[in-house]
């Protein structure tokens, strides 16, 4: 079956159904493989995946039987598990024979030296997308664009929800000023939000530390610029449903993709969390521990130890809500923006991951290895039906906004004129 994924695509193109928001997408005999799927990011893939689409077969990879089977049962009939070891050639071949996609949510992805999921889904011809938030790795997955055309697979990197929706989000700001401004698209920057961890889990704390490790890779007017970790603190207002909150540079790979991708000379990214000491905390790490520990994957590893019974205490009141805005500036003072909230992190990142694998099913993604904000018909075909289905749930989304018009406290310098 994975051999014949794009005749399948054509085939099963007819029979989406679409009528309204809430329809539900027909993929009859399609049969979907989710790596980490007993873990928080791809076990609430599957759980959105089997409410998005019922009849859409479900296969849970892992390592631990015990979790696999509690994740079948929550998930129901149409969902089985398969031990799956993704170090290892073999078991991953084995696994994706006869599915016709794979989610690689087996993270962190942090100082992975290959992309053995890729080239086990390359080797097998079958369509591929994986959550990454790292840039070396995002780099890496991209440079085996010539194979996945050889063999006539599509496959989205960085498809979750930052990035991934976010970098979605982005492209369509860009495509808007194309079509309504006279200026150039000058300045795009990304910020972010959750509480505590989101509820992610030990791997999230894993990624969140080995980031501070990195230099922060931002552009200004088309320079590369290396920056601090957690540093250049900005107030930012999130609009409704989470208000002002305090963001850091991090080193995220949708600045460098963005800014390659659709020529935007300025692009940066910011990460903050709640409570607020967290972030002083993060701050800290930065001054307290040199770069190389922080690199050192077993010594990150020791400190999520250490500091994972606390986090999920305190995750437990800070809820784990979660919000992205992209803000675009046009050479001609046009500025705008886009935000997306959702009460959970879990949930939204289920959401945002399953339409991209909703969207690749459907025939959305030409062969080779894409980023999310590449052109239309090429890795996305219709942004407006992904973004639709991600932002399911959302207490707030907004896209091509005036600032004034989505901040909870916008300033007014008379004459009904906001900034």
């Amino acid at each position: 079956m994975a051999g014949s994924l794009v005749q399948l695509k054509c085939a099963t193109r007819s029979l989406i159904s679409c009528a309204n928001d809430k329809s539900r997408i027909q993929l009859p005999n399609s049969r979907v493989l989710v790596l980490g799927g007993t873990g928080r990011v791809g076990g609430s893939t599957a759980i959105a995946l089997s409410k998005l689409c019922p009849e859409l077969r479900i296969v849970i990879g892992g390592r631990n039987r015990e979790k696999g089977a509690a994740m079948v049962a929550k998930l129901g009939d149409n969902s089985e598990f398969a031990e799956v070891d993704i170090d290892s050639v073999a078991s991953l071949e084995a696994a994706l024979t006869d599915v016709d996609l794979v989610v690689h949510a087996a993270g962190p992805f942090q100082q992975a030296e290959k992309c053995s999921v890729l080239e086990a889904a390359i080797e097998t011809k079958t369509a591929y997308i994986d959550v990454c938030d790292d840039t070396s790795y995002a780099l890496r997955a991209k440079s085996f664009n010539s194979k996945a055309l050889a063999a006539n697979i599509p496959a989205i990197t960085t498809g979750g929800i930052y990035p991934g929706v976010s970098n979605v989000m982005a492209a369509e700001l860009v495509r808007a000023a194309a079509t309504e401004s006279k200026g150039n698209p000058e300045r795009l920057r990304f910020y972010y939000y959750t509480a505590g961890t989101g509820g992610a889990g030990p791997t999230i704390l894993a990624t969140s530390f080995l980031l501070l490790g990195e230099d922060v890779v931002a552009y200004n007017k088309g320079e590369k610029i290396k920056l601090k970790p957690y540093s250049g603190m900005l107030n930012i207002d999130f609009g409704k449903g989470i208000g002002k909150r305090d963001v850091y540079l991090l080193n995220l790979p949708e600045v460098q993709s963005v800014h390659e991708i659709l020529g935007v000379p300025t692009v940066s990214a910011r990460f903050g969390t709640s409570p607020f000491f967290w972030n002083w905390g993060m701050v800290a790490m930065t001054s307290i521990f040199p770069q190389e520990v922080l690199k050192d994957r077993s010594k990150v590893n020791e400190l999520v130890e250490l500091f994972d019974p606390v986090v999920r205490a305190l995750d437990g009141i800070a809820g784990e809500r979660v919000s992205m805005r992209v803000d675009l500036e046009c050479t001609d003072g046009r500025n705008t923006v886009g935000i997306f909230s959702h009460k959970s992190l879990s949930v939204s990142v289920g959401n945002a991951t399953a339409a991209f694998v909703l969207a690749v099913l459907e025939g959305s993604t030409q062969p080779g290895v894409w980023f999310p904000e590449e052109p239309e018909g090429i890795a996305i075909e219709a942004r407006e039906i992904l973004l639709r289905r991600a932002s399911e749930g959302t207490i707030n989304f907004v896209m091509n906004k005036a600032p004034w018009m989505v901040e909870t406290a916008p300033k007014e310098f008379g004459l009904g004129i906001y900034v």
